[in-house]
């Protein structure tokens, strides 16, 4: 049994036996199990579950973080009479390879108020972004890649 489902199924004992339907409940419950599993971890097989938890919670609160001011400034932008965004249109060059690497990086893209995943070049390297707030090519590239990119990249390689 893989050690998430695992720790699933000791949150939901967890919580049953506490006879509460809490999420922070079940959530604290995951963390108890999560704590214990990993002093246990001499006991199982070679798995990478103690080090793709973490890079997993790392990249819900980063792409959390990023959700929050993009809705607030697309927000500030709808309220305010003159409108402050400058849309365009980039190419991302991708260090997702799989499929499935690059379905997370351009979905998550897309979920993001304010930018959304167009199209994959042939090559399959390239990712067109329509951004509404563009004023540095550069920057926001860069931002991208060295934020949700690398964040998801971390989660699915490890």
């Amino acid at each position: 049994m893989s050690l998430l489902i695992l720790n699933i199924v000791f949150a939901a004992v967890f919580t049953l036996l506490w006879d509460s339907g809490n999420i922070i409940l079940f959530l604290s419950g995951f963390a108890l199990g999560y704590m214990i599993l990993w002093v246990t971890s001499p006991l199982y097989q070679d798995t990478g579950y103690f080090k793709k938890l973490p890079k997993t919670l790392n990249l819900t609160v980063y792409f959390l973080k990023e959700l929050v001011i993009s809705n607030l400034r697309v927000l500030w932008d709808v309220i305010t009479p003159r409108h402050i965004s400058r849309p365009g249109i980039i190419g991302i060059p991708l260090e997702a390879r799989t499929d499935l690497e690059i379905f997370m990086v351009a979905n998550l893209i897309s979920l993001t108020p304010g930018t959304l995943s167009l199209d994959l070049s042939e090559d399959r390297k390239t990712l067109f972004v329509h951004v509404m707030f563009l004023e540095n090519v550069e920057k926001t590239r860069a931002d991208i890649k060295n934020g949700l990119e690398k964040r998801v990249l971390e989660v699915m390689r490890s």
